[in-house]
């Protein structure tokens, strides 16, 4: 008999998103905007301790919006993260500019300051101009070095639009994720820390900025009588159902971040006798990771690599993931300009995501870290 699937980070609903839904339709709000929008937002904005959040289809979508109202266009550059999912940086070609990408760090796995103040610096050098925007990530969760990253940036005058999509829930020396730079960007996917099936946020620092945003995601109609345009708009706006059911959500919010805080912990102390991989932990009192999903890194690829312990544990129905691949190893990314040695590279080659979904039971994490231990004592 086969064992029950693990999965990475499935969703996880708390019991309140129903209740949410039917009020939507008992007050036939089955349109694209409606009360559960403006709640959602406010108890995300009260959450965050933020002014202003304005609730989107996708994290990709504020990204996007963000470099729309940062004034990205065609000819421009923008630093972005390397080591990141591509909807980090994809935007960034929406808009016609071009990535300009930086290595990490080893122990957030984050923007190395060092290398985003060279690549300002040299980029300048070589184009007579400085990025139009920062992008860092906040990867798996764990918070980027944003006070050091932010105060670079305006040293040179740049924007910094973090990427929290991972994020919901981390702190920075006792600030949310996607609350102190220029703008903040959410995801809401189905595997995130929250989900609204599909979704994302965009968070700003006043309500005029997210005014515009507003505009900008609902077509860029203009307040006339008639459908009047005289700017580029975009169809981003997050569903009053969606809405319904991220307020379900918002409702153990809490309750997920410590959930898969814990779950790191169990990793910790279960494979603290297994001397060939280390579980990510934060690099220090600053830092408050959610830990969405909780990471190892291998010691030593030549014994053995992180794609043949996701196959072993595929063959006991878990799964897992290989890290990341850095954008600057992406064919679709070949010429843009890179600034770094190979600490994403490393990254990439040395770590394994682990199943860290908040639904998952002790016994399930104990059995993930036995099979692992199974792993290297086979080799």
């Amino acid at each position: 008999m086969a064992s029950e699937r693990i999965m990475l980070s499935r969703v996880h609903l708390g019991g309140t998103e129903q209740k949410y839904i039917e009020e939507a339709f008992a007050d036939d709000w089955v349109v694209p905007l409606g009360p559960h929008v403006d709640q959602f937002e406010h108890r995300l904005e009260r959450y965050l301790d933020v002014p202003a959040v304005v609730a989107l289809s996708a994290g990709t979508a504020a990204i996007h919006l963000g470099l729309v109202l940062l004034g990205v266009k065609q000819g421009d550059e923008v630093i972005c993260q390397s080591m990141t999912f591509a909807a980090s940086c994809n935007p960034i070609v929406y808009q016609g500019a071009t990535p300009v990408f930086v290595d990490s760090e080893p122990d957030t796995m984050n923007m190395d300051p060092v290398m985003l103040e060279r690549a300002i610096v040299e980029r300048h050098r070589i184009t007579g101009r400085y990025p139009k925007a920062i992008i860092p990530v906040d990867l798996y969760g764990m918070p980027c070095r944003i006070d050091e990253i932010n105060a670079i940036a305006d040293a040179y005058g740049i924007p910094v639009l973090e990427d929290a999509a991972e994020a919901l829930g981390s702190e920075y020396d006792g600030r949310k994720c996607g609350s102190s730079s220029v703008f903040g960007a959410l995801s809401f996917n189905g595997n995130k820390m929250i989900t609204t099936s599909g979704g994302g946020a965009l968070v700003c620092h006043d309500e005029e900025t997210a005014g515009r945003a507003k505009f900008y995601a609902t077509q860029a109609r203009e307040n006339r009588a008639y459908y009047y345009h005289e700017t580029i708009g975009y169809n981003y706006r997050l569903s009053n159902i969606s809405a319904a059911i991220g307020c379900g959500q918002m409702d153990v919010l809490p309750e997920r971040v410590n959930r898969r805080r814990q779950i790191r912990k169990l990793y910790a102390d279960m494979l603290s006798d297994c001397p060939h991989i280390k579980v990510q932990d934060n690099p220090d009192s600053r830092f408050n990771s959610n830990f969405w999903l909780s990471t190892i890194s291998f010691d030593d690829i030549t014994r053995h690599t992180p794609d043949d312990l996701r196959l072993y544990l595929a063959e006991d129905n878990i799964e897992s993931r290989l890290m990341w691949r850095p954008m600057h190893m992406q064919p679709v990314f070949a010429d843009a300009p890179y600034y770094g040695s190979d600490v994403s590279d490393r990254l990439f080659n040395s770590g394994l995501c682990l199943p860290s979904g908040s639904s998952l039971s002790d016994s399930d994490i104990e059995r993930v870290a036995d099979r692992i231990k199974c792993f290297f004592k086979q080799r």
